[in-house]
């Protein structure tokens, strides 16, 4: 168990002396220094050996190295590379060095227990929060490295703790709260060739203790809630099928989706009836008694048996006498100890991380910067805004460090806690090492801001810093708008010189590591200050990097971009229409019974708007013998505005992950893009098909999230729209002060068709719109015995501040929006729902809700039975629709890039 604050309080000291407490678990909010820790652990193990205790307590503490450290003590503590910067090194024989190191350490404060090594094998090298925390992808490296750690903390004496059991190296992550439980979707025997393969090795070099991890295990043999509560995990497959007779200890339960979905005591009995010998509550006294209470009524009870209890004692008890005695607990040797170790250390974690810093690439051999910028010239560093490592020193000071006094570094803030603070110290460092000016600022998801241009312009070469941009999309983003921007000509100055640009991954290497466009690429694994201060030795010299990308990176699938290339040919009405019905058909009817397809009644007039206004231009995969399609793509230009669509993009389900897609995506923003389209936009009213990418739940859809992301489509400009239906109007009734609120609105609503009112409702969705729904309202006006616009306006005024519009099945617009022909029901929709910026924000859900009031009452007089209503954007909309009885029939998220930021080497 453990607590918050630095000092033993009353509650602990009762956990240690009423309710035998055998095992701590300290963490960076119980500790200051090394002397200070060494005097706590040695209070916790006196008043366990004054209570009676018969062996010492098992002192745990997560001390990884990296980014993830929880005892930080600048004068006494090493600081060492993550262990996929060892892994870097390409040296076994380091990580035993470091392991060792770590543990004397650890063990010169009283620390006994190491949680660590971490063996999750990093299956998914995408938007994975393990990152560097593991060795990489590769399972017989992660061996390797991991029992070579093993061996270290051994060798010192310190009890070890593999984890994560089964693995955390490729989680499906698909919630948005913490109540949501991360998915291993990963069969047993698919866990069995790659994720267990470390855990299985360190088992048989005698590993003292395993983790297993709260997260879900849902496939098509197994559905389980939590790993760390399920027999299946804890006692048939690590105890019985990988034969460990060691200690399993459990994921806090205290995390909010466990304790949410079972509930502490409950929770507890749990963990130890599947097997669990040690469980894990990290922080609160009430929730730890209530932990202690479930598991003395699950022994009265009968659920657990006193042998099954006596089991686990033995098991500890066996692990404490390997790592601990009453001797060695109360006389830890402390800061003396730790004074004899610092220069050996202090040279071996240098060693470390010279050995890590990994030069990915460097095509224009820009390396050392001291050969290509002169020294007159200024260097440009931009970092991201991070939060502070524990583990870097540079953060210590930085709460009382305001502007750098040195006149050889210049910031654009001198906010202490920010980005720019965390970086200050790489800067001093660069500045140094080249006797030069560096200039430095930060970047956020706002993209490129005139001050970047600015700085830009000035500098002899740029340096920028990311941080895990796989998963902080905007940093990709940025980095390779600036790489476009030092990449292209300026006019009038004949050829170019190239400015150097460097881009610096100090966490996670995937970043850029199959990027070519990117052409000086180095990894630090880390951004404490060891890692950087190793990192500009390599820019400027003299050191020479030999670190080496962990793994199978270069060569895994998850990152790799196929090279397979499918002709993709200009469609053709004549050659293709019956062919892409069969292809939809399809598509259709593949979809799961409970998922309505967003195909579902679409044909190939679906994606022809034959409008002159609009340039549209569709592409197809297909086999020339048989005439069949394997995959279509429908694009639109918008020339009024600049704006290039892709309104649709499937492939074949027979013949999906064969790279058609990608080759269809790589012709249609090729060719809007050769159009002049200023913007790229994915997800289109006009038709309404597909408003974006679907967003529905389940593992298929997160794999084609991740599938646009990585060609090209920034996620931080997306924008949720979904389509709503109403399918019983017979018992619609409206909300229940509604009226009352529209006759407090001062707004006027009528319902107009024809063209003859064109103008003014062109001026208010012109100026609130953009350019598919400014068409969709022109073609409803100009149907008007199908169509008409609901509008609301000022009270006593011609002033428009809302617009809707209302069709049927037998209007133009039901060829482009398939969800009107539905062969069960009498159908009409509501559409595009415009409401005016000058709208107060507290007034918008009542005008929206007015207008689709006075709709609804127009599509029930002609007898409809089902209404639909088109791109509902955001969450506040949605729960105004929602309150009216609406429910989502489809969800998206439109996506846009402007095209200085378009990833062209995406595709």
């Amino acid at each position: 168990m453990g607590w918050d604050g630095t000092a033993v309080t009353p509650q602990i000291r009762n956990l240690i002396e009423e309710h035998h407490l055998g095992s701590i678990l300290l963490a960076t909010k119980n500790l200051r220094s090394a002397a200070e820790t060494t005097r706590l652990v040695h209070q916790l193990q006196t008043i366990a050996y004054n209570a009676g205790h018969p062996v010492p307590l098992a002192i745990a503490l997560d001390q990884e190295n990296g980014g993830v450290n929880s005892l930080f003590d600048e004068e006494n503590i090493r600081q060492f590379p993550s262990a996929m910067g060892i892994a870097a090194t390409g040296s076994i024989d380091m990580a035993f060095e470091v392991a060792k190191a770590t543990a004397k350490e650890l063990s010169a404060v009283g620390v006994n227990w190491m949680l660590g090594p971490v063996l999750d094998v990093l299956t998914n090298a995408r938007n994975q929060p393990l990152g560097v925390r593991t060795y990489g992808d590769d399972p017989q490296e992660v061996s390797q490295y991991g029992v070579s750690y093993l061996k270290g903390y051994k060798e010192i004496g310190v009890a070890t703790c593999g984890k994560h059991f089964p693995s955390y190296g490729d989680l499906e992550f698909l919630g948005a709260t913490t109540l949501d439980v991360p998915i291993i979707t990963e069969t047993l025997e698919q866990l069995g060739l790659s994720a267990l393969v470390p855990f299985r090795n360190a088992i048989a070099a005698g590993i003292d203790a395993v983790m297993v991890g709260g997260c879900a295990m849902v496939n098509a043999g197994m559905n389980i809630m939590h790993a760390c509560l399920s027999e299946e995990i804890c006692d048939e497959l690590l105890r019985k099928d990988l034969n460990f007779k060691g200690v399993v200890v459990s994921e806090c339960l205290e995390m909010d989706a466990l304790s949410h979905n079972i509930g502490v005591a409950g929770g507890t009995v749990m963990a130890v009836k599947a097997g669990c010998d040690v469980v894990l509550l990290c922080r609160t006294i009430s929730v730890q008694l209530e932990a202690i209470a479930g598991l003395k009524l699950g022994v009265q009870n009968g659920m657990i048996s006193l042998d099954r209890i006596q089991k686990s004692v033995c098991r500890v008890r066996e692990m404490k006498s390997r790592c601990t005695s009453w001797e060695g607990a109360l006389n830890p040797p402390g800061i003396d100890l730790l004074n004899l170790l610092q220069p050996s250390h202090s040279a071996l974690s240098a060693t470390a991380y010279n050995k890590s810093i990994t030069v990915v690439r460097d095509t224009h051999h820009f390396l050392p910067l001291s050969d290509t910028v002169a020294q007159d010239e200024e260097l440009l560093l931009i970092s991201p805004l991070l939060q502070p490592l524990a583990a870097s020193a540079a953060t210590q000071a930085l709460a009382g460090t305001a502007a750098s006094p040195n006149p050889m570094i210049s910031e654009q803030s001198t906010s202490a806690m920010t980005g720019e603070g965390l970086f200050r110290k790489l800067g001093l460092s660069l500045a140094r090492q080249r006797g030069g000016r560096i200039l430095h600022t930060s970047y956020t998801a706002n993209g490129v801001r005139p001050v970047h241009e600015n700085l830009i312009k000035r500098a002899g070469a740029v340096i920028i810093v990311t941080a895990d941009a796989n998963r902080n999309l905007y940093q990709n983003g940025f980095t390779k708008h600036i790489a476009m921007i030092l990449n292209t000509p300026s006019p009038g100055f004949g050829e170019k010189k190239t400015k150097p640009l460097i881009v610096v991954a100090v966490s996670s290497p995937y970043d850029f590591a199959m990027d070519q466009t990117i052409g000086t690429y180095i990894c630090t694994y880390d951004y404490t200050e060891t890692a950087l201060n190793a990192l500009v030795k390599v820019i400027y010299g003299p050191a020479s990097p030999s670190g080496t990308l962990p793994g199978t990176i270069t060569q895994s699938r998850r990152v790799h971009v196929s090279r397979q290339h499918w002709l993709v040919e200009s469609w053709s009405e004549d050659r293709d229409s019956k062919a892409l019905d069969v292809l939809i058909d399809a598509i259709v009817n593949s979809t799961p019974p409970q998922l309505r397809s967003e195909l579902a009644r679409s044909n190939s007039n679906t994606f022809l708007l034959r409008n002159s206004d609009i340039q549209e231009s569709h592409f197809v995969v297909r086999n020339s013998s048989t005439q069949a399609l394997f995959g279509f793509c429908s694009t639109y230009f918008f020339p009024t505005t600049g704006t290039g669509v892709i309104g649709a993009l499937f492939v074949d389900p027979a013949r999906r992950k064969l790279s058609i897609g990608q080759s269809l995506h790589s012709r249609a923003s090729s060719a809007l893009l050769q159009r002049g389209a200023k913007t790229l936009q994915l997800g289109s009213r006009l038709p309404s098909v597909f408003l974006g990418t679907p967003t529905e739940q389940g593992s298929e859809r997160s794999q084609l999230d991740r599938w646009f992301e990585t060609r090209g489509w920034a996620k931080a400009s997306f924008r949720p729209v979904r389509n709503m239906i109403l399918r019983d109007l017979s018992k619609f009734s409206a909300p229940g002060n509604l009226v009352r609120k529209l006759q407090n609105a001062a707004v006027d609503f009528d319902l107009v068709y024809g063209v003859d009112h064109a103008d003014a409702t062109r001026d208010h969705i012109t100026a609130c719109s953009k350019p598919e729904v400014v068409e969709l309202y022109r073609m409803a006006l100009e149907d008007r015995d199908f169509c008409g616009i609901l509008r609301a306006k000022k009270a006593n005024s011609e002033a428009i501040v809302g617009t809707l519009i209302m069709c049927n099945a037998w209007s133009q617009l039901s060829v482009i929006m398939p969800m009107l022909s539905d062969e069960n029901n009498v159908a009409d929709a509501l559409l595009s729902p415009i409401i005016s910026p000058s709208v107060a924000v507290d007034e918008c859900a009542t005008l929206l809700q007015g207008l689709i009031l006075l709709g609804i009452r127009q599509i029930k007089a002609r007898g409809s039975t089902t209404c639909f209503l088109d791109c509902v954007d955001g969450d506040a909309n949605l729960e105004t629709v929602s309150a009216m009885g609406f429910e989502p029939l489809h969800s998206f998220m439109e996506l846009s890039c402007e095209r200085a930021a378009w990833s062209v080497a995406a595709q």
